[in-house]
């Protein structure tokens, strides 16, 4: 049985939880996402798990750790997350995909540039943001080497 299917499979059993790491340098900007996040994203896919961190080392080391199935950075934290995010994508291979909190819509370009899967702007929308993350948590290999932004679509 594939490892996508120990995440979506009811029939498997305890599947082990998809693990989210979430930077922020803002503590309200990770609580904010993590309660919009809840526990699950969505019912065909496994609960969440979320690692918060608030600087660029913890999230290094975090993926040097590995285990990480989607990495959500906030554009506006100080470093900023699309820097990092690029610097992801060019350094970690495979890199799972990365969703990026952009401060604007109209940043969602920068997010482009970046390499992120996905985008969604500052206010985090409590629909939008889970929807997202699904989507993104249901990418066959959750290794996307594309450079593709989730829409962000209509406010």
């Amino acid at each position: 049985m594939t490892d996508e299917a120990q995440h979506t499979d009811p029939s498997v059993g305890a599947a082990r939880e998809l693990v989210i790491l979430l930077y922020a340098s803002d503590r309200t900007v990770r609580e904010n996402v993590r309660f919009t996040l809840g526990r699950k994203v969505a019912a065909d896919l496994a609960p969440i798990q979320v690692q918060e961190v608030a600087t660029q080392p913890a999230v290094l080391a975090a993926m040097d750790r590995g285990g990480i199935d989607l990495v959500i950075l906030d554009g506006e934290a100080v470093p900023g997350g699309m820097g990092l995010c690029r610097q992801l994508k060019d350094e970690i291979f495979p890199c799972p995909p990365v969703l990026v909190l952009t401060a604007r819509r109209d940043d969602a370009w920068l997010a482009t540039w970046s390499r992120a899967d996905g985008v969604v702007p500052h206010p985090v929308d409590p629909l939008r943001l889970p929807a997202v993350v699904a989507t993104l948590l249901r990418t066959p290999d959750r290794t996307s080497t594309s450079t593709d932004v989730v829409p962000v679509g209509p406010a």
